[in-house]
């Protein structure tokens, strides 16, 4: 992902705390990773969670805008870097067994 201004390390921090979203909602804690701090800088955030438009608006809530994002991965699913955007497959049934495997029951 790659956001518009420095991101510094106390950012880590901050993420893995949680932020609070515009509207009040303060989400799980996430990990972020600083790939390149710069004047566009490019980092890797892991949420446990998916708000509506969460990722933009957790960097909004540090006065910071996210100009490029890329999902790369689901739970434990990596996703298919052959798709173009809005394109589909089927789950094989490995991934849907692996999915399976991974969702937490309560």
């Amino acid at each position: 992902m790659q956001v518009d201004g420095y991101v510094e390390d106390k950012y880590i921090e901050v993420f893995k705390d949680g932020v609070t979203l515009d509207d009040g909602y303060k989400t799980l804690p996430a990990d972020l990773e600083i790939i390149n701090a710069d004047i566009i800088s490019k980092v890797y955030l892991t949420i446990q969670e998916g708000k509506f438009h969460q990722v933009k608006r957790m960097f909004e809530s540090i006065g910071m805008k996210v100009l490029f994002l890329k999902r790369v991965s689901m739970g434990p699913l990596n996703l298919d870097e052959s798709l173009s955007p809005g394109e589909y497959r089927e789950l094989t049934e490995n991934e849907i067994n692996l999915l399976k495997s991974h969702i937490n029951v309560i």
